[in-house]
């Protein structure tokens, strides 16, 4: 029995993976970077509405997020990344966030956002 759930897989990893009544998403960079490079805070509009899309594809949605792992290129986009998410989240269901400073593999993208969450 093949109680895994794999969506959208590639070679090299899949973008939902449901297990024990638990969604893992691979981590979201925004859609918009083919057409440049945007501001952070555009960038984690748009993560962040993909995050929704992929929670939904799986039967959940963020007031149902367990943990959040959240990469920047640039610390000092830190508060300019936090104004969107805090306006994003459900406040009544924060999930354990762990934000770092990193050189991310997309030369483009300012912010990475991976989740997982209860169904």
């Amino acid at each position: 029995m093949n109680d895994i759930v794999r969506k959208h897989p590639n070679a090299r990893m899949s973008q939902i993976v449901v297990h024990n009544g638990v969604v893992y998403l691979s981590g979201q960079v925004s859609p918009d970077l083919a057409a440049g490079s945007p501001p952070v805070e555009d960038q984690t509009r748009g993560v962040l509405a993909r995050i929704n899309e992929l929670l939904a594809e799986a039967g959940t949605n963020k007031s149902r997020l367990l943990t959040a792992q959240i990469w920047l290129a640039d610390m000092a986009e830190f508060s300019k990344m936090n104004s969107v998410w805090e306006s994003w989240i459900d406040s009544s269901n924060p999930p354990a966030r762990t934000t770092i400073g990193v050189a991310l593999a997309h030369p483009k993208a300012r912010v990475e956002i991976t989740v997982s969450a209860a169904i």
